[in-house]
Protein backbone atom coordinates (compact mmCIF):
# COMPACT_ATOMS: atom_id res chain seq x y z
CA UNK A 1 0.00 0.00 0.00
CA UNK A 2 1.35 3.42 -0.97
CA UNK A 3 2.17 5.80 1.87
CA UNK A 4 -0.39 8.42 0.80
CA UNK A 5 -3.14 5.80 0.57
CA UNK A 6 -2.32 4.44 4.03
CA UNK A 7 -2.30 7.99 5.46
CA UNK A 8 -5.70 8.72 3.88
CA UNK A 9 -7.23 5.46 5.14
CA UNK A 10 -5.81 6.00 8.62
CA UNK A 11 -7.27 9.51 8.68
CA UNK A 12 -10.67 8.16 7.69
CA UNK A 13 -10.58 5.49 10.42
CA UNK A 14 -9.31 8.05 12.96
CA UNK A 15 -12.30 10.26 12.21
CA UNK A 16 -14.80 7.39 12.34
CA UNK A 17 -13.54 6.24 15.74
CA UNK A 18 -13.44 9.85 16.94
CA UNK A 19 -17.06 10.36 15.86
CA UNK A 20 -18.04 7.18 17.70
CA UNK A 21 -16.31 8.44 20.87
CA UNK A 22 -17.98 11.85 20.62
CA UNK A 23 -21.46 10.35 20.24
CA UNK A 24 -20.87 7.90 23.09
CA UNK A 25 -20.85 4.74 21.02
CA UNK A 26 -17.44 4.04 22.56
CA UNK A 27 -17.92 5.28 26.16
CA UNK A 28 -15.26 6.82 28.37
CA UNK A 29 -13.41 4.33 30.60
CA UNK A 30 -14.61 1.46 28.42
CA UNK A 31 -12.50 -0.81 26.27
CA UNK A 32 -12.56 -0.39 22.51
CA UNK A 33 -13.36 -3.46 20.41
CA UNK A 34 -10.35 -5.63 19.63
CA UNK A 35 -8.07 -4.74 16.74
CA UNK A 36 -9.49 -7.63 14.74
CA UNK A 37 -13.05 -6.39 15.33
CA UNK A 38 -12.14 -2.81 14.45
CA UNK A 39 -10.34 -3.92 11.28
CA UNK A 40 -13.42 -5.86 10.24
CA UNK A 41 -15.79 -3.01 11.14
CA UNK A 42 -13.85 -0.37 9.21
CA UNK A 43 -12.56 -2.73 6.51
CA UNK A 44 -8.88 -1.85 6.89
CA UNK A 45 -5.62 -3.66 7.61
CA UNK A 46 -3.99 -3.77 11.05
CA UNK A 47 -1.21 -1.29 10.07
CA UNK A 48 -3.85 1.26 9.01
CA UNK A 49 -5.86 0.73 12.18
CA UNK A 50 -2.78 1.01 14.39
CA UNK A 51 -1.87 4.29 12.71
CA UNK A 52 -5.34 5.64 13.47
CA UNK A 53 -5.16 4.43 17.09
CA UNK A 54 -1.70 6.00 17.47
CA UNK A 55 -3.17 9.37 16.47
CA UNK A 56 -6.00 9.00 18.98
CA UNK A 57 -3.40 8.26 21.66
CA UNK A 58 -1.41 11.36 20.68
CA UNK A 59 -4.60 13.38 21.05
CA UNK A 60 -5.03 11.89 24.54
CA UNK A 61 -8.38 10.29 23.73
CA UNK A 62 -7.31 6.64 23.89
CA UNK A 63 -4.73 4.75 25.95
CA UNK A 64 -3.32 1.25 25.51
CA UNK A 65 -3.02 -1.03 28.51
CA UNK A 66 -0.67 -3.94 28.05
CA UNK A 67 -2.53 -7.20 27.84
CA UNK A 68 -5.92 -5.45 28.07
CA UNK A 69 -6.33 -3.52 24.82
CA UNK A 70 -7.21 0.12 24.14
CA UNK A 71 -9.50 2.20 26.35
CA UNK A 72 -11.28 5.52 25.80
CA UNK A 73 -10.07 8.05 28.38
CA UNK A 74 -11.75 11.24 27.19
CA UNK A 75 -14.89 12.21 25.28
CA UNK A 76 -14.53 15.46 23.32
CA UNK A 77 -17.33 17.98 23.64
CA UNK A 78 -19.84 17.65 20.79
CA UNK A 79 -19.44 21.43 20.33
CA UNK A 80 -16.33 20.59 18.29
CA UNK A 81 -18.58 19.39 15.49
CA UNK A 82 -20.49 22.68 15.44
CA UNK A 83 -17.46 24.41 13.96
CA UNK A 84 -15.64 21.71 12.01
CA UNK A 85 -16.95 18.71 10.06
CA UNK A 86 -15.62 15.41 11.27
CA UNK A 87 -14.04 14.93 7.83
CA UNK A 88 -11.62 17.81 8.45
CA UNK A 89 -10.51 17.08 12.02
CA UNK A 90 -7.67 14.68 11.21
CA UNK A 91 -6.20 17.26 8.83
CA UNK A 92 -6.53 20.06 11.40
CA UNK A 93 -4.67 17.96 13.97
CA UNK A 94 -1.90 17.11 11.51
CA UNK A 95 -1.55 20.82 10.71
CA UNK A 96 -1.05 21.55 14.42
CA UNK A 97 1.57 18.79 14.49
CA UNK A 98 3.44 20.31 11.55
CA UNK A 99 3.19 23.85 12.91
CA UNK A 100 4.70 22.80 16.24
CA UNK A 101 7.98 21.96 14.49
CA UNK A 102 8.06 24.84 11.99
CA UNK A 103 6.89 27.66 14.23
CA UNK A 104 8.90 26.66 17.28
CA UNK A 105 12.07 26.83 15.21
CA UNK A 106 10.96 30.16 13.73
CA UNK A 107 10.44 31.51 17.26
CA UNK A 108 13.95 30.31 18.16
CA UNK A 109 15.40 32.26 15.23
CA UNK A 110 13.19 35.27 15.92
CA UNK A 111 14.63 35.54 19.43
CA UNK A 112 18.14 35.56 17.96
CA UNK A 113 17.53 37.85 14.99
CA UNK A 114 14.59 40.14 15.69
CA UNK A 115 15.11 43.86 15.27
CA UNK A 116 13.61 46.43 17.68
CA UNK A 117 11.04 47.25 14.99
CA UNK A 118 10.07 43.60 14.57
CA UNK A 119 9.71 43.17 18.32
CA UNK A 120 7.48 46.23 18.45
CA UNK A 121 5.33 44.74 15.68
CA UNK A 122 5.05 41.41 17.55
CA UNK A 123 4.01 43.25 20.69
CA UNK A 124 1.47 45.26 18.71
CA UNK A 125 -0.05 42.05 17.31
CA UNK A 126 -0.19 40.62 20.83
CA UNK A 127 -1.99 43.76 22.10
CA UNK A 128 -4.49 43.59 19.23
CA UNK A 129 -5.44 40.03 20.24
CA UNK A 130 -5.90 41.22 23.84
CA UNK A 131 -8.28 43.96 22.75
CA UNK A 132 -10.21 41.51 20.57
CA UNK A 133 -10.48 39.11 23.52
CA UNK A 134 -11.90 41.90 25.67
CA UNK A 135 -14.60 42.45 23.04
CA UNK A 136 -15.20 38.67 22.82
CA UNK A 137 -14.31 38.80 19.12
CA UNK A 138 -13.27 35.66 17.28
CA UNK A 139 -9.90 37.24 16.29
CA UNK A 140 -8.71 34.43 14.02
CA UNK A 141 -7.06 36.91 11.65
CA UNK A 142 -5.42 38.72 14.54
CA UNK A 143 -4.07 35.44 15.93
CA UNK A 144 -2.67 34.46 12.53
CA UNK A 145 -0.98 37.86 12.12
CA UNK A 146 0.70 37.40 15.52
CA UNK A 147 2.19 34.09 14.45
CA UNK A 148 3.17 35.51 11.07
CA UNK A 149 4.93 38.45 12.74
CA UNK A 150 7.09 36.05 14.74
CA UNK A 151 7.90 34.04 11.62
CA UNK A 152 8.87 37.23 9.76
CA UNK A 153 11.23 38.13 12.63
CA UNK A 154 13.10 34.86 11.98
CA UNK A 155 14.44 36.57 8.83
CA UNK A 156 14.26 33.41 6.73
CA UNK A 157 11.86 33.67 3.81
CA UNK A 158 11.31 29.91 3.69
CA UNK A 159 9.49 29.98 7.03
CA UNK A 160 7.34 32.89 5.87
CA UNK A 161 6.51 31.09 2.60
CA UNK A 162 5.42 27.97 4.48
CA UNK A 163 3.20 29.88 6.91
CA UNK A 164 1.57 31.88 4.12
CA UNK A 165 1.01 28.77 2.00
CA UNK A 166 -0.75 27.14 4.97
CA UNK A 167 -2.83 30.25 5.64
CA UNK A 168 -6.23 28.59 5.19
CA UNK A 169 -5.34 25.40 7.07
CA UNK A 170 -3.82 27.31 9.98
CA UNK A 171 -6.82 29.62 10.23
CA UNK A 172 -9.18 26.64 10.14
CA UNK A 173 -7.54 25.28 13.30
CA UNK A 174 -7.40 28.71 14.95
CA UNK A 175 -11.03 29.35 14.08
CA UNK A 176 -12.11 26.12 15.73
CA UNK A 177 -10.08 26.49 18.92
CA UNK A 178 -10.92 30.19 19.34
CA UNK A 179 -14.66 29.54 18.88
CA UNK A 180 -14.51 26.87 21.55
CA UNK A 181 -12.59 29.21 23.85
CA UNK A 182 -15.22 31.93 23.39
CA UNK A 183 -17.88 29.43 24.43
CA UNK A 184 -15.86 28.51 27.51
CA UNK A 185 -14.94 30.70 30.45
CA UNK A 186 -12.92 33.91 30.17
CA UNK A 187 -10.10 32.04 31.87
CA UNK A 188 -9.62 30.00 28.69
CA UNK A 189 -8.93 33.12 26.59
CA UNK A 190 -6.63 34.44 29.30
CA UNK A 191 -4.74 31.16 29.34
CA UNK A 192 -4.18 31.35 25.58
CA UNK A 193 -3.08 34.98 25.79
CA UNK A 194 -0.69 34.13 28.63
CA UNK A 195 0.90 31.56 26.33
CA UNK A 196 1.28 34.27 23.68
CA UNK A 197 2.88 36.54 26.27
CA UNK A 198 5.41 33.87 27.24
CA UNK A 199 6.53 33.72 23.60
CA UNK A 200 6.73 37.52 23.32
CA UNK A 201 8.78 37.84 26.50
CA UNK A 202 11.22 35.14 25.45
CA UNK A 203 11.75 36.83 22.09
CA UNK A 204 12.16 40.21 23.83
CA UNK A 205 14.79 38.67 26.11
CA UNK A 206 16.52 37.09 23.11
CA UNK A 207 16.21 33.73 24.83
CA UNK A 208 16.01 31.42 21.83
CA UNK A 209 15.57 28.16 23.74
CA UNK A 210 12.75 29.60 25.86
CA UNK A 211 11.04 31.08 22.81
CA UNK A 212 11.17 27.74 21.00
CA UNK A 213 9.79 25.86 24.02
CA UNK A 214 7.05 28.44 24.59
CA UNK A 215 5.89 28.24 20.97
CA UNK A 216 5.95 24.44 20.92
CA UNK A 217 3.98 24.35 24.18
CA UNK A 218 1.43 26.87 22.89
CA UNK A 219 0.72 25.00 19.66
CA UNK A 220 0.63 21.64 21.46
CA UNK A 221 -1.81 23.06 23.99
CA UNK A 222 -3.97 24.46 21.20
CA UNK A 223 -4.06 21.03 19.59
CA UNK A 224 -5.28 19.43 22.82
CA UNK A 225 -7.70 22.29 23.62
CA UNK A 226 -9.51 21.37 20.43
CA UNK A 227 -10.88 18.35 22.26
CA UNK A 228 -11.55 20.11 25.56
CA UNK A 229 -14.68 21.64 24.09
CA UNK A 230 -16.28 24.29 26.25
CA UNK A 231 -15.48 22.80 29.63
Amino acid sequence: MAGDEKFSLASAVYEKILAAIIDGHYPVHKKLPTEAQLCQRYEVSRPVLRDALARLKEDELVVSRRGSGSFVIRQPDSAVLQFAPISSIADIQRCFEFRADVESRAAHLAAMRRTPEQLEHIRHCYDVIGKANARQDLATDEDYRFHLAITEAASNHYYITVLKSLNESIKEGMNLTRRLSLMASRERLKLVQDEHLAIVEAIADKDAERAEAAMRSHIGNARHRMFEGTQ
